[in-house]
């Protein structure tokens, strides 16, 4: 079956006329043509066309993915080191909404690579940097954004805002807390920024109990750790609130 005659059946699937398919990017000649097999439309159509109808461009090429083979040959030059080769493959990328995902990462890897040997020419490097800010993709993490705002800082005339993570201090606090140094474990607390997420109140609440400071404990402790709160106000005296929290066990 060509091509335009997989997206005529796919359209009447669909339920679509050839006017709201062809919306104000291609006219409804130009898809008649298409559809009759007149004429054979340019990849950015065609990505146009599968991402309208809800399809992979390889359902209508009936063949292998031109973007499988581009990812493939950009991941083997990434692996292998060749950040500019990768980026010249990556550049014939036709966004099509099944692989989209993959290419924002590898896409935002190789420029990052490609920024970090290129420090020595700064409006290079910048204009890397920029374009992997730009990218999108599930699979980004808040590190690669670090990487990203490191490699800037070295290369920009302004001062860059680099993102709070204290995920390392949360780490260590909780294995001393685990050791059963809790005095090590509200030091290593101190010293994160962020101080109002759940982890780190939870672990204050912990580190506050073990050390006999029930009023703090209690303090931090989320609502739902009945039994914790239910000793920490039984300690303090308050035995009315020990007492609902000991009817909430039930």
């Amino acid at each position: 079956m060509s091509i335009g005659s997989k997206l005529k059946q796919a359209r009447l699937e669909a339920g679509l006329s050839q006017r709201q398919l062809c919306g104000d990017v291609i006219t409804r000649n130009m898809l008649s043509l298409i559809e009759n097999g007149s004429a054979r439309p340019s990849m950015d159509t065609l990505a146009y066309l599968a991402e309208q109808l809800g399809k992979p461009m390889s359902f209508f090429l009936g063949e292998k993915n031109p973007n499988t083979d581009c990812l493939e040959r950009a991941r083997a030059a990434y692996v292998r080191g060749d950040f500019s080769q990768a980026e010249t493959l990556l550049q014939t990328y036709h966004p099509d909404g099944s692989q989209d995902e993959e290419y924002g990462l590898l896409k935002v890897l190789v420029l990052l690579c490609l920024a970090e040997s290129s420090l020595d020419r700064p409006l290079y490097a910048r204009e890397l940097l920029a374009q992997a800010a730009q990218q999108r993709s599930c699979y980004l993490t808040k590190e690669l954004e670090q990487r990203r705002l490191l490699l800037l800082s070295q290369v920009s005339q302004e001062p860059i805002s680099l993102p709070v993570d204290d995920r390392p201090l949360l780490c260590r606090a909780q294995s001393a807390l685990k050791a059963g140094d809790a005095a090590r474990c509200m030091a290593l607390l101190e010293a994160c920024e962020e101080q109002e997420n759940d982890r780190w109140k939870y672990l204050r609440a912990e580190a506050a109990f073990i050390l006999g400071d029930y009023a703090a404990a209690a303090k931090h402790y989320p609502q739902d750790c009945y039994a914790r709160l239910e000793e920490c106000y039984r300690n303090l005296g308050d035995y009315k609130k020990a007492y609902e929290y000991a009817c909430k066990q039930r």
